[in-house]
């Protein structure tokens, strides 16, 4: 059996988060932490320097259903729904989750590797855990993510870019381009174009 592990909500705001909270490193302030299990540190010299856009959506296909959460700290009931019998051994995480209100969830220190890309490849380097951050929204490949999700993932954007001056708008992807081979998304439901006009 899974480890089951307890998870706070620390904070709760439908804004995006403007800052870092000094107190914890690399945490976001004014934002829900609900601190995930499931991550380990990075490895020494190897800064952030990428962000990856996913998409998630728990049972697949519905939304504001709170499991998204529940995965990402190993409490997710497998008996809730038959797909989570095939996904209830897993154990990932992202950064940050942006609901379809535009609400920002925070699992993991950006300072930490989250488990989110697994096997990957940017430009010839791989294990882009090691040197990503990772955003998940909250849709699939085909369903129109929403203005408020837009909002927060843009603000937050410009946020990380502050914080990481590494990522380079050329150095903002897909996880559909880091692994193509296995992962699809954020599909192209995601308006790219949209995103990165408004970061420049």
């Amino acid at each position: 059996m899974k480890k089951k592990t307890q998870h706070s909500q620390h904070r709760s705001s439908h804004l995006p988060p403007s800052s870092l909270n000094s107190g914890q490193t690399g945490w976001l302030c004014d934002t829900q932490h609900c601190p995930s299990p499931n991550f380990n540190q990075r490895p020494s010299g190897c800064p952030v320097s990428l962000l990856v856009i996913h998409n998630i959506s728990l049972p697949p296909g519905q939304f504001g259903t709170n499991d998204i959460p529940a995965f990402f700290c190993n409490t997710l009931n497998i008996d809730k729904h038959p797909y989570f019998k095939t996904i209830g051994e897993l154990q990932v995480s992202a950064h940050c989750l942006i609901e379809r209100t535009g609400k920002v969830i925070q699992f993991v220190s950006f300072e930490a590797r989250a488990w989110h890309a697994g096997q990957s490849l940017f430009e010839g380097q791989d294990n882009c855990n090691d040197y990503s951050i990772g955003i998940e929204l909250e849709g699939t490949d085909d369903i129109p993510y929403t203005d408020a999700q837009y909002h927060s993932l843009i603000r937050l954007t410009k946020v990380l870019q502050q914080l990481y001056p590494l990522i380079t708008p050329h150095r903002i992807t897909g996880h559909q381009d880091i692994a193509p081979n296995r992962k699809t998304d954020p599909g192209p439901s995601f308006d790219w174009q949209r995103y990165k006009s408004a970061l420049a």
